[in-house]
């Protein structure tokens, strides 16, 4: 008992002198951090929709039509590590309801498809090559299942869990669980009520150190929109009470998170770099540009997320030559931007060093060690550094990182140099940095650079600054289609002088779905443009609130007609937009 009592006053005393800054706030776990340490990974969407060329598949799709040609999931692993990416996410269930790997508890996987005999796996040959090539490897699973007739009922949540059993505790390690909060109706027309609770609990049951995706995490969260862009202030931390995957908070609020939120839950920035988000033929003139990705990257790891970058598997089970070529190109300009920190070399300056001592001193920016930083006094809140150089500096990438184990804190910060007669100018001002802000300047050249961190939750703790220069992007200007906003039951006519064979239509809402987006849709036709017959009675536009993109719908088989009518049966708003829409021939 001496001996405990010793130890302990030991620790006690140890604690009581220890000047480290306490943590504050919502902290993020040791999977959460390591997850965010890995910047930037890959999606890969692939199953029947990839051989229908749909985005959602209903599940009435025969099993036979997953035919993957020349399956390698050893090529999406190599492609996936010469361009930087850590981890791989596979869509093992999509809303189809079709599973990657024979799942036991489901009649509609590979084991009922021709594909090499109803023996194939993608889950296994995927996890093995993810352990060949070093990477991590992680699972898409939708609970939103159009196939399945338990769907709608309590029994479907006991099948749920069993395929998370059997997806989760048949391949090792799973670094993230991937889950998409859509709720539709199933094959028997009810909507399910998904019991998540029980869906996590099984999820840790397996894989204990797996980070959970939803809108709402509890591991990481959706950013709130496809397009790739994280919100210029973008916190760690949000407020969920109230709240489930697929009853989000406000779009806005998942683009920028919670100051002083109540959990940690950073955001995840998923983008496909095609328009869709499963392969098509149609769309390999569509590619995202380097330019493209490397806006995505400044506004994504660039702004306190991480980066997932989808590249769909084509028909053939291969990552397309045209992705992979691009994916590579996008990791050559990230090397390129990054060959040289223009900060190496400097000394360094700060307005105040916690306790004095030189372990938490600015020093400390300019090394390669995660777990060493600069720190404050508790009191100091608004505190600068000033890097200073034999001879100019030209730059125009500022790199900065708090040391997030002990909370995010920065909520403003500035950026100046020092012209050549010694003044001061204001190159930049932003709000949050979080794991790592790069702030994109004008080019300056300058033999000193001064942060200011203008304001602080708690004490200023940063680990890192970086200055670099990029001479290949360019600012996107953009150029968007105008468009129209209508009332929600104003119908739509596309019509031709005479009767021709049509063989589908077209529809593109305003940029980001601005005024709305149309969500279903009655759809007729005409032959004298009189008389009136119905193709769909009430047939979604795939994804399209988040992914409001030109939607191009192709008939069964061509129709002779005059005229199509679009009538609007559910809207994203009061109203919809119409930038495009038409007839394909």
């Amino acid at each position: 008992m001496k001996k405990i009592a010793i130890i302990l006053a030991s620790a006690l005393l140890w604690a009581c002198t220890d000047d480290a800054p306490q943590p504050y706030g919502a902290l993020p776990s040791k999977a959460q951090l390591e997850w965010q340490k890995m910047e930037t990974n890959m999606f890969v969407h692939f199953g029947p929709n990839t051989f229908t060329s749909a985005e959602w598949g209903d599940g009435s799709e025969s099993a036979d039509i997953f035919a993957p040609t020349a399956l390698d999931c050893r090529q999406w692993a190599a492609t996936a590590k010469a361009a930087g990416m850590k981890g791989i996410i596979i869509t093992a269930k999509h809303h189809d309801g079709f599973c990657l790997w024979p799942n036991p508890v489901c009649s509609h996987t590979v084991a009922q498809s021709s594909w090499r005999d109803g023996k194939g796996d993608v889950l296994k040959e995927l996890s093995e090559a993810c352990k060949e090539y070093g990477l991590k490897f992680g699972i898409y699973i939708s609970p939103w299942d159009r196939n399945d007739p338990n769907y709608g009922s309590d029994e479907y949540n006991e099948v749920f869990r069993k395929t998370l059993e059997s997806a989760l505790g048949s391949y090792g390690p799973v670094f993230e669980q991937w889950f998409d909060g859509a709720c539709g109706e199933g094959p028997n027309g009810k909507r399910q009520v998904y019991d998540w609770p029980l869906y996590h609990s099984e999820v840790y049951k397996h894989q204990p150190n797996a980070v959970i995706f939803s809108d709402v995490g509890p591991g990481c969260r959706w950013v709130g929109n496809e397009y790739g862009s994280a919100g210029r202030t973008n916190w760690g931390t949000m407020n969920v009470e109230g709240f489930a995957p697929g009853k989000s908070p406000a779009l806005d609020v998942l683009n920028c998170g919670d100051m002083n939120g109540e959990i940690w839950v950073a955001a995840e920035t998923d983008v496909s770099i095609r328009p869709g988000w499963f392969y098509k033929d149609s769309e390999n003139d569509r590619v995202k540009s380097v330019n493209e990705l490397l806006k995505i990257w400044y506004e994504s790891v660039g702004r306190n997320s991480l980066l997932l970058l989808n590249v769909p598997a084509d028909k053939r089970g291969l990552l397309h030559e045209i992705d992979s070529t691009r994916m590579l190109e996008f990791k050559a300009a990230i090397d390129q931007i990054q060959a040289v920190d223009y900060a190496e070399g400097a000394s360094i300056t700060a307005s105040n060093i916690r306790v004095g001592k030189s372990k938490y001193g600015p020093e400390q920016l300019l090394d390669d060690d995660y777990d060493t930083y600069w720190a404050t006094d508790d009191d100091v809140v608004a505190a600068s550094f000033c890097l200073n150089f034999d001879s100019p500096r030209t730059f125009n990438r500022v790199m900065l990182q708090e040391y997030i184990p002990l909370g995010q804190r920065v909520c403003e910060f500035s950026i100046t140099v020092q012209d050549e007669a010694g003044e001061w100018k204001e190159i930049a001002r932003e709000t949050t940095i979080g794991y790592k802000r790069i702030v994109l300047t004008e080019k300056v050249q300058t033999k000193a650079v001064k942060v200011n961190i203008l304001n602080a939750l708690a004490s200023p703790v940063l680990n890192k600054v970086a200055l670099y220069c990029d001479d290949i992007y360019q600012p996107i200007s953009k150029t968007e289609l105008p468009a129209q906003l209508f009332a929600a039951n104003q119908i739509q006519v596309m019509e031709n002088a005479d009767a021709q064979k049509i063989k589908g239509f077209f529809y593109t809402p305003a940029e980001r779905g601005q005024g709305g987006c149309i969500l279903s849709y009655k759809l007729e036709y005409s032959a004298d443009g009189t008389n009136w017959k119905t193709i769909y009675d009430d047939k979604l536009f795939e994804n399209i609130a988040n992914n409001p993109i030109r939607q191009e719908v192709i008939f069964d088989k061509p129709i002779s007609a005059k005229a199509l009518r679009l009538s609007p049966v559910h809207t994203s708003a009061e109203g919809y937009s119409l930038a495009e829409i038409g007839l394909l021939y």
